[in-house]
């Protein structure tokens, strides 16, 4: 399936973010296939797809890590194919990676301030601001509401790595993002911690309207946690709909038992 979503899942909302016909090649090599959809206003948007579908690429061409082979991305109508990571946080674009982003040598009030100065700290702030930039209250909240003040200031290298993902999660929600983009956040944490992960980012979303997007190997957690999937497979969408529908969808079988 290649349609474009135009509604959400419950009819209602508008785009937040808008991909039109994104393909990457590398040499000979066709890992994203001219993707389009939506991702709408409040909205908990899963990816999900065998290894090799092309996940990754994609996610990476929103996100300005990549310059695609063609399309265009937009945000609130706004073209932002091509801009750079560090411009895209200024817009209000937010992500986690794969790999953690945190800085082991800081405390948790520290990394949240940081991440707090990157997604839009000023000059002026950094320049005749206190030493948080302003900051330290926002930090202060958002380590209470993922469950860390027990945790403020130890530093993030002490912490477990379920911790650590919290942490990196509260980071990415941290200057209150128009959208973020999580990657792998599932990946890793023990069930414990992938309970109160997933409780934390649902509680985000249905206390502030966040949205954002999911890119998951974990398939109990996305399909949980998620409101509506797209799969991709071959670098093509070739389902999308809610985890119920996903689950059963022959294609999506298929895709995954060939891998």
């Amino acid at each position: 399936m290649s349609a474009t979503a135009r509604v959400s899942a419950d009819g209602k909302g508008k785009p937040v973010l808008e991909v039109r016909d994104i393909a990457k090649s590398f040499g000979g090599v066709h890992a994203v296939r001219g993707v389009s959809f939506d991702v709408f206003e409040g909205e908990i948007l899963g990816l999900i797809g065998p290894n090799g579908s092309g996940k990754s690429t994609l996610f990476n061409c929103i996100l300005g890590q990549l310059t695609p082979t063609r399309g265009t991305v937009s945000v609130d109508g706004q073209a932002v194919t091509g801009l750079r990571p560090s411009e895209l946080n200024h817009k209000g674009i937010s992500r986690t990676f794969q790999l953690l982003q945190v800085f082991p040598q800081l405390t948790v009030h520290e990394n949240l301030i940081l991440a707090g100065q990157e997604h839009r700290g000023t000059m002026f702030s950094r320049l005749f601001m206190p030493g948080d930039a302003g900051l330290g209250g926002e930090a202060d909240r958002m380590i209470n509401f993922f469950r860390l003040g027990h945790l403020r200031d130890e530093k993030a290298g002490g912490l477990s790595y379920g911790q650590q993902k919290l942490l990196d999660a509260a980071m990415a929600f941290m200057a209150g993002p128009r959208l973020v983009l999580l990657d792998e956040p599932a990946g890793g944490v023990n069930l414990t911690m992938l309970g109160a992960l997933k409780e934390r980012l649902q509680a985000v979303n249905r206390e502030t309207g966040a949205t954002f997007v999911v890119i998951e190997h974990n398939m109990e957690f996305v399909m949980s946690l998620c409101t509506r999937i797209i799969v991709l497979a071959e670098g093509q969408i070739i389902a999308e709909g809610p985890p119920e529908t996903i689950r059963s969808n022959p294609d999506v079988i298929e895709a995954y038992l060939g891998h």
